[in-house]
């Protein structure tokens, strides 16, 4: 995931698209679908490596009130 995001940065900075990156870098290279690679683009990869995924996983958190 953070390699195809480091790879649309690079391409981005050319002044291609990113729809451009994926069909003719992305699409052939991973093998994912275009509703992926926007996700993949979307997610905070790097932040959830640096930093853990606790903040996600304490809103999943269930509590009872008593």
């Amino acid at each position: 995931m953070i390699r195809v995001q480091d790879i649309v940065l690079a391409e981005k900075k050319k002044g291609v698209s990113q729809l451009y990156v994926y069909e003719h870098i992305i699409r052939d290279t991973f093998l994912i679908s275009y509703s992926t690679f926007n996700r993949w683009i979307s997610y905070p990869a790097k932040q959830e490596l640096k930093h853990g995924k606790k903040e996600h996983e304490d809103k999943l958190q269930l509590t009872f009130g008593f």
